[in-house]
């Protein structure tokens, strides 16, 4: 019997701002497959799953979060899960295409910020958020502290799997 093949994760990326490139592309790409094996992604007959990830600035983002979620203020990361609607998929779709799992937008101000005041790197920070973003497209949310510490601890494991560990800076 084969062995199955472990699932793919495409990332469509969106990178205008300017510290973007803290991260390359095919980092992004190899962190979310290995976080998609850790997480043993369902629902892709092929194995298949997409993710769009935007890494922007804060007025872009409080321009979303007032929007969507009616806070007139920047906040670091925004998730919109497509798998929460239920909406079918036609079996035809999800035999040739990935199965698209929702939008990540990351805030490179806001996160910058944040690595400033903690002591570690954009770099780490980002990963952090991008892992915290997967997680609620998954369906993970923190609606109580206890839900809040198991969704932080599963964000340290992914980052630990995929070899990231707190980058101390100064």
């Amino acid at each position: 019997m084969a062995t199955p093949t472990p699932p793919t994760l495409e990332v469509a990326l969106e990178t205008e701002h300017p510290d973007a490139g803290v991260v390359t592309n095919d980092e992004w790409e190899r962190w979310f497959t290995q976080w998609g094996q850790q997480m043993a992604l369902q629902g892709s007959p092929i194995g298949a799953y997409e993710l769009a990830l935007k890494l922007t600035t804060d007025a872009e983002i409080a321009a979303l979060n007032r929007q969507f979620r009616q806070l007139d203020q920047p906040t670091d990361v925004l998730s919109f899960a497509a798998l929460e609607n239920d909406f079918p998929l036609a079996d035809e779709l999800l035999d040739a295409e990935p199965l698209y799992l929702g939008d990540i937008i990351i805030s490179l101000d806001t996160a910058a910020r944040q690595a400033a005041e903690a002591g570690h790197s954009l770099r780490w920070e980002i990963a952090w958020l991008a892992a915290h973003g997967f997680l609620h497209l998954l369906g993970w949310d923190h609606p109580d502290e206890t839900n809040l510490v198991t969704m932080l601890n599963k964000q340290s494991e992914l980052l630990t799997a995929a070899g990231l560990t707190s980058e101390k800076v100064g």
